[in-house]
């Protein structure tokens, strides 16, 4: 799975895989801000998502957070994993906690997503 610098992320801080077809998850940040999951539901297989529209719910001890979409495009496969073990968003953000893979029906909206470096300014700057 990818490294935190060959993702792009959203101000919504969700992640994407850029390319044909990407996996989406939460940020290493958003798992901590919402505390131990405890629930995951995931888009269906074949779903068309829009950009920046909800498609996903986390839930966690603290409350129910909605997942967006960073880009427009269709589900092509989930994560069962963590609807079995949701714990794993906490554990592997990134890595084995991600949510589902997307082909984008426009990769070029991946460009307007920041990179690392932007992500972590953007993170640093919210925390003031």
């Amino acid at each position: 799975m990818p490294k935190p610098e060959e993702v792009k992320y959203t101000k919504t801080h969700e992640w994407v895989q850029p390319g044909a077809e990407g996996a989406v998850g939460i940020s290493d940040h958003a798992q901590h801000e919402m505390g131990d999951v405890v629930f995951v539901e995931l888009p269906k297989v074949g779903q068309k998502l829009e950009k920046e529209k909800p498609c996903a719910v986390v839930e966690s001890v603290k409350s129910a957070f909605d997942i967006y979409a960073p880009v427009s495009g269709e589900v092509t496969a989930i994560n069962e994993a963590v609807t079995g073990e949701p714990a794993l968003l906490n554990q592997s953000p990134l890595e084995n906690g991600w949510l589902f893979k997307i082909k984008p029906s426009n990769p070029a909206e991946a460009e307007t997503l920041m990179a690392w470096p932007a992500y972590q300014e953007f993170v640093k700057q919210a925390a003031h």
